[in-house]
């Protein structure tokens, strides 16, 4: 019974230590998640607004040099981004990235990977290690796997714009973002989105209208700044929302863990006190069975 006590006392220190550690993981994951939050928020409405802009100008600029991001294209060679988070604990986040991407290239790609023309930019090293098994046969580009540890704007651009420049010179053909969209600390969505080329504004059937714009000074001059500009905004947009997804996983995901480890400590509790209370029975009926023998001598 000695044996038995000292176990459970052991499993009831290691659980409370566990739970501490889920605790702090928490807090530094609600800290972090109000930084990355605010960051999105601020950024969502101005991407999202400026890529409906942008997609109206595309439907107007049909044979346009400066249209070239969204010129499209018979697909022959592509590439996937997948955007994950650098660490685990943060439930199935990860996953269901992994799994958005993954359901893409299998069912709108299968033929181009068949063909050995496509290739998966990782930017957070879990989706590198999944997709390094995942497809061996196919390009996996880890060169920007630690992107999250510098978030800067000039730092992202250099990912969206070397995307840019390879789309252009007909090096890829079409341009998926897998990315895990925020909407608050306890949701989050695992979204892919076509980034390139970029779609044109649907009108017949609609409702939606395109916009008659007026360029200042020249057409020309302004799109070669406008466009690049708009698309690095939304791959900024993309990496953030991910960020932002990743917190509120990981502090949703270590609530849920606490609140576990709660449980289980209710019920190593209870099991010690009854163990507790067996041996003290059992020395009881011990000494009242040796006073007994004691009297009857």
């Amino acid at each position: 019974m000695g044996a038995n006590l000292k176990e459970v006392r052991e499993r009831i220190k290691s659980v409370i230590n566990t739970q501490q550690i889920t605790k702090a993981m928490k807090m530094v994951s609600a800290a972090k998640l109000r930084k990355a939050q605010t960051a999105i928020q601020q950024l969502r409405p101005y991407a999202n607004k400026l890529n409906a802009m942008l997609r109206n100008i595309l439907s107007n600029l049909e044979g346009d040099a400066s249209s070239i991001y969204g010129q499209e294209r018979p697909v022959e060679r592509a590439c996937v981004v997948v955007v994950t988070s650098n660490r685990g604990l943060c439930g199935a986040f990860n996953s269901n990235v992994c799994k958005a991407a993954v359901a893409v290239i299998d069912a709108k790609y299968a033929s181009v990977r068949a063909k050995g023309n496509l290739e998966i930019l990782c930017i957070g090293k879990r989706g590198g290690e999944y997709f390094k098994k995942r497809y061996p046969d196919c390009k996996i580009i880890t060169d920007h796997l630690m992107l999250f540890e510098n978030l800067a704007s000039d730092n992202v651009e250099k990912v969206s714009g070397k995307l840019m420049e390879a789309f252009a010179s007909k090096q890829y053909d079409a341009v998926e973002v897998a990315y895990g969209r925020f909407r608050n600390a306890a949701l989050q969505y695992a979204e892919i989105e076509r980034w390139l080329p970029v779609e044109k504004l649907e009108v017949e059937g609609t409702g939606n209208k395109r916009a008659d714009y007026i360029f200042e000074p020249t057409k020309e001059g302004l799109l070669d700044y406008l466009i690049p500009s708009i698309l690095k905004t939304q791959f900024q947009k993309y990496v953030l929302d991910t960020q932002a997804s990743e917190h509120g996983a990981r502090m949703t995901s270590m609530d849920k863990a606490s609140e576990n480890a709660n449980e289980i400590l209710r019920e190593l509790k209870i099991n010690y006190n009854k163990a507790r209370q067996e041996a003290i029975t059992k020395e009881i009926l011990e000494i009242v069975g040796g006073a007994a023998a004691l009297s009857s001598d």
